[in-house]
């Protein structure tokens, strides 16, 4: 992947603006600094490698060169968006896992941000805010994509197992072509994110829907329950083993099946 390649494979986008870099510590930061000083709606940072990606909790994201996309994508909340914008994780989520159905792969939305594969991780996401006073005046909507093998962390330094997209097809792909899978998604789930269907359409590819799942939050004891769906706003619904309804808020969180 280069400037020219990636810029002929996004040219029916009407993107706000394109920066690529060979390479970069973080695509969000980019971003970030690109939003606080006027980037447009649409606006897209993409990196052949990051030496300092992030995820949440401020884990590193391995993006070695040549073999993984970073990308982080700016948008402006329009007035319909505004109400809803506790679900940008999940418009995230819904077009990274559109993308992989696209390439023939069954993709499951680990809430709130990670994609699966046969049970693996594949994909993540970091959505940052530039705030103007106490509006939020731009989204930054940190993505990265294990494409090739390579681009998987050794194992001895995972929290969660890890694939990549070529690993689970068995042949290679274009990154340009993943980018521009996962662009036509966004458009078409941004319109919809006010929308009941939005939300069905999330909790219909959750990750272990109807198991039991450990939730760590913070420094807090953990959390036991089912998994049952996911509230308005995004937030997970659990029930627990009295049947009661236990409701997960976005924040210092982390699931993972029950031991």
């Amino acid at each position: 992947m280069n400037e020219s390649s990636l810029k002929k494979h996004l040219a029916k986008f009407n993107l706000g603006g394109l920066r690529y870099f060979d390479s970069v510590g973080s695509t969000n930061d980019e971003a970030l600094a690109w939003a606080a000083s006027g980037a447009k709606d649409f606006s897209l940072v993409v990196a052949d490698e990051q030496t300092q990606g992030r995820g949440r909790l401020d884990r590193k994201w391995f993006t070695p060169k040549g073999s993984a996309i970073a990308m982080s994508l700016i948008l402006r909340p329009s007035a319909p968006m505004r109400p809803h914008l506790s679900r940008t994780v999940g418009l995230a989520a819904l077009s990274l896992a559109d993308a992989c159905l696209r390439l023939c792969l069954s993709p499951k939305i680990k809430w709130p941000n990670d994609i699966l594969l046969d049970g693996k991780k594949t994909a993540g996401i970091l959505v940052e805010t530039v705030w103007s006073g106490y509006e939020a005046d731009s989204l930054v909507i940190g993505m990265g994509i294990n494409v090739e093998t390579e681009s998987v962390p050794p194992s001895e330094s995972l929290k969660f197992p890890a694939t990549s997209l070529e690993g689970m097809l068995g042949s290679s792909l274009k990154r340009e072509e993943v980018i521009s899978l996962v662009l036509s998604a966004v458009i078409k789930w941004r319109e919809q994110i006010g929308s009941d269907g939005f939300i069905k359409a999330w909790e219909d590819q959750l990750a272990f829907r109807g198991e039991a799942v450990q939730i760590q939050s913070g420094a807090e004891s953990s959390i036991y329950g089912v998994v049952d769906g996911l509230e308005s706003d995004g937030s997970l619904r659990l029930r627990d083993e009295h049947d009661k309804s236990v409701v997960v808020r976005f924040g210092d969180v982390s699931l993972r099946p029950a031991a």
